[in-house]
């Protein structure tokens, strides 16, 4: 598999049925996320329930525990700690600007410790990597882009969600690509969308807007890297299929 080497507008599609998910009040004292982390630590929490003692709430129109589910089935559990726009967030989920903020504040704190240890990490060196990191994009709902942004030791130093689909083609602008790698100063971008048809064979326009993002990306200095299409078993990089 070809490694990467840093040198010196995609489609997006749509949402399962919702499905009934418990409230607080269903479950038994032992089984509330509050109660549970107290009883037996966090460690013994899921990510769903994590968030629901993050969230504490939920709001008039639907409780925490379903929320936090919708949230991360949406949005992917790496994701929605990688995001930083709280505003984004907000409008994405259709959650109030206080939770998206909150979401937001604990996933900087978790990033400002963990990246106070370069050596933890993730490195990106071909499209077999950007897939095992980005496990959670293979049962999404909905058609996610994704940019991985790399310094020249090929870390990760952001995971940025660019888009999330909807039922209607959303091309993407190489301003939303690259504005992230401008920010944080990357050396490369490694881009990413999930299929979640199954189809792992990228579509004319997925080649041609990977083409045009590599030529914006030689005039800003910036590679992109590859464009890896993944499915719930298996992924393809788009520069391979040229």
């Amino acid at each position: 598999m070809q490694t990467y080497a840093i040198s010196s507008n995609v489609r997006i599609l749509d949402r399962k049925d919702r499905e009934y998910v418990l409230t607080i009040k269903d479950l038994p004292p032992e089984g509330k996320p509050r109660e549970k982390l107290l009883a037996q630590g966090p460690e013994a929490l899921n990510v769903k329930e994590l968030m629901a003692v993050v969230l504490t709430t939920g709001t008039t129109k639907e409780g925490v525990m379903e929320m936090t589910d919708r949230i991360i089935r949406d949005y992917g559990e790496r994701s929605i700690l990688a995001e930083k726009n709280a505003t984004k967030l907000a409008k994405d989920m259709d959650i109030p600007i206080v939770k998206a903020c909150v979401i937001v504040a604990v996933g900087e704190l978790g990033r400002r410790f963990y990246d106070r240890n370069e050596s933890g990490f993730a490195t990106i060196r071909n499209a077999k990597d950007a897939y095992n990191y980005l496990q959670d994009m293979r049962n999404l709902p909905k058609e996610h882009l994704r940019g991985l942004y790399l310094n020249s030791h090929n870390h990760i130093i952001r995971d940025e969600v660019i888009s999330i689909g909807t039922i209607n083609a959303n091309m993407i602008h190489p301003r939303e690509v690259f504005r992230p790698a401008i920010e944080c100063n990357a050396a490369a971008v490694v881009l990413a969308h999930n299929h979640p048809s199954g189809e792992v064979t990228p579509s004319a326009e997925d080649i041609e807007v990977t083409h045009q993002l590599i030529q914006a990306g030689k005039i800003l200095g910036i590679s992109l890297l590859d464009h890896v299409i993944i499915t719930k078993d298996t992924f393809t990089s788009v520069n391979a299929n040229y």
